[in-house]
């Protein structure tokens, strides 16, 4: 882990935590306790950062819970778990150091990248250029790091 350095995997892998924790907020419904105005924001927030496949559907564990016959609610609620799960797995992949982590990483980053780069450039503003350049730079990062221990490897 040195050669990478601890602290910025440790700081992308605080980022991912970050991510699934709030796919696992915005399930539980916590973001509609909160003022209209302010739920919209946090939903806006939750689409921007592509960070909940799910995200028009921010109380979804809970409808599940009313509706436990719903099979789309299922699906919903099915892959929003899955996807809190893929980021806890590569928080902490990252934070121990392990290339896995870092596989799932630049694979779960990288799926992401036509898509903010296609928002950059047809909805040009700060906040999708910042987004795009961001998780280049993660995925490059992490696929630098992967690069690295596979040519340790081989000398």
């Amino acid at each position: 882990m040195a050669k990478q350095g601890a602290l910025g995997l440790r700081g992308i892998a605080l980022f991912e935590a970050a991510k699934g924790l709030l796919v696992i907020v915005a399930g539980l419904g916590l973001a509609a306790l909160l003022h209209r105005d302010a739920q919209a924001l946090a939903e806006a927030i939750i689409q921007r950062l592509h960070v909940n496949p799910a995200s028009r559907y921010p109380t979804i564990f809970q409808s599940l819970l009313a509706h436990p016959d719903n099979a789309r609610l299922w699906a919903i609620g099915g892959s929003a778990a899955v996807y809190a799960l893929m980021r806890f797995a590569e928080a902490y992949g990252l934070w121990r150091g392990l290339v896995w982590g870092n596989w799932i990483g630049v694979w779960s980053g990288g799926i992401y990248i036509p898509l903010e780069l296609y928002e950059a450039l047809v909805h040009p503003s700060w906040l999708h250029g910042t987004l795009a350049a961001a998780n280049l730079l993660v995925v490059l990062y992490l696929a630098r790091g992967l690069l690295a221990k596979s040519t340790t490897k081989g000398s």
